[in-house]
């Protein structure tokens, strides 16, 4: 008997997987689990279907991250704090405050525990890393310069 499957089965298959398996264990096991359809002709057709809409939705998400990524490569965050005569900040420029600077810049939320750095104490330029999505990891360059006076932080 052939079955689409609607989810992923030991030494079966994975969900929307067109499967010939024994009568008996799509009729008994399969089917009443809730584990997979009989393969007509509509339901294959709505997994193919199923199947191109998540490929292209995956391309469209994969091209909107690549063209992020090339946007934050570029990006140069400024700062502006108080400092000691050696450089020293007498604060800290922390995860909180690059991303609250990264969503003015690139106008979308930022959670700061994407942001994989220590607080910034020094004068100077660093490379931060952020944490887009999974395993994708972006360099930003964050700049720290001495506080004028009269101008705020950040």
């Amino acid at each position: 008997m052939k079955v689409v499957l609607t989810q992923n089965v030991p030494n079966v298959g994975r969900v929307g997987d067109v499967k010939e398996v024994a009568d008996g264990y799509a009729r008994n096991y399969l089917i009443p689990r809730g584990l997979a359809v009989p393969a007509t002709e509509g339901t294959v057709r709505m997994v193919q279907e199923q199947k191109q809409a998540k490929a292209a939705k995956a391309t469209r998400q994969a091209q909107r991250l690549a063209a992020l990524v090339e946007r934050m490569e570029q990006l140069t965050l400024t700062f502006q704090a108080k400092a000691g005569p050696t450089g020293r900040l007498y604060g800290s420029i922390t995860p909180a405050d690059i991303a609250e600077a990264l969503e003015r810049e690139l106008k979308m939320p930022f959670d700061r525990r994407k942001i994989l750095a220590d607080p910034l104490r020094d004068l100077g330029d660093h490379t931060v890393q952020v944490r887009l999505s999974g395993d994708r990891i972006v360099s930003v360059h964050v700049r720290i310069e001495p506080e004028e006076a009269g101008r705020p932080k950040g």
